[in-house]
């Protein structure tokens, strides 16, 4: 039986696979496209999580600035940056970008959940900011964060091609 950081870590890994299924095998058009009245489109959902697994893995738990390009990213000046830019970047490019970000927030785990007396009620601290969180709030925000994004996807998906199911 898995423990609680096992249990939550896999039902994202299951989530996270869901996201692949929905996008895969769809062309760069297919994944540009916002086939529904929305601003969404299935490419703009993965640029948009592998930007959420940056924030969340490398700079809420381990203390890490952003990685690029979220790094050179003025957010105030365009909040929708990672949605709007994936309408110019390629299927190829925003599969490989996210693929990368789960990668990094796995490692970002490993490193943290092997330190020293660690506990998922240790608090990580939200950047530019004195206010915390657990570390389970983490791992449950981003269980949260993908099932959301995932309903979002069925019906994408649905809209492009037809496609349903996990």
């Amino acid at each position: 039986m898995a423990n609680e950081a096992g249990t939550l870590l896999g039902f994202l890994d299951f989530l996270r696979a869901t996201i692949e299924r929905k996008t895969d095998g769809l062309s760069d058009d297919q994944l540009h496209a916002k086939p529904l009245p929305s601003s969404m489109s299935l490419g703009g959902l993965l640029q948009h999580l592998a930007y959420v697994e940056d924030f969340w893995f490398g700079c809420v738990l381990n203390g890490e600035a952003p990685s690029a390009p979220w790094d050179t990213i003025d957010w105030k000046q365009t909040p929708d940056w990672e949605w709007d830019t994936a309408l110019s970047t390629s299927g190829d490019a925003l599969r490989d970008s996210w693929d990368r970000s789960i990668e990094s927030s796995r490692g970002h785990w490993v490193r943290l959940s092997t330190l020293a007396g660690f506990e998922l009620g240790d608090p990580a601290v939200l950047p530019g900011s004195s206010e915390s969180v657990s570390v389970r709030w983490v791992l449950t925000h981003m269980v949260e964060e993908y099932g959301r994004h995932c309903g979002h996807a069925d019906l994408l998906r649905e809209a492009i091609d037809g496609a349903t199911g996990e």
